[in-house]
């Protein structure tokens, strides 16, 4: 068994889905910038840690949720402004 926060998994899916939208497309945000996106917005979610495959499908259930998906685009919207204007 393996504890794993379902929601780092989510936040970087939706990352990947948020830089490839025109809105976004023209960031360019390296690596290092795009670690910093994802842990600042999952500094501001609340963690979902799995132990089994039924929890892992049952979150991953929950994630097809609208509010689920809203709330992680809000948070990477907030990181991507922050990091952008706060560059290392």
């Amino acid at each position: 068994m393996q504890l794993v926060n379902f929601m780092e998994e989510a936040v970087r899916n939706a990352l990947e889905e948020l830089l490839t939208e025109p809105a976004y497309k023209s960031l360019e945000l390296d690596e290092k910038a795009q670690w910093d996106v994802i842990a600042f917005a999952l500094n501001h979610l609340p963690p979902r840690y799995v132990v089994t495959e039924k929890g892992r499908l049952y979150t991953r259930a929950e994630e097809l949720k609208q509010q689920f998906k809203t709330d992680i685009v809000v948070e990477l919207s907030k990181a991507i402004q922050h990091v952008k204007a706060n560059p290392r």
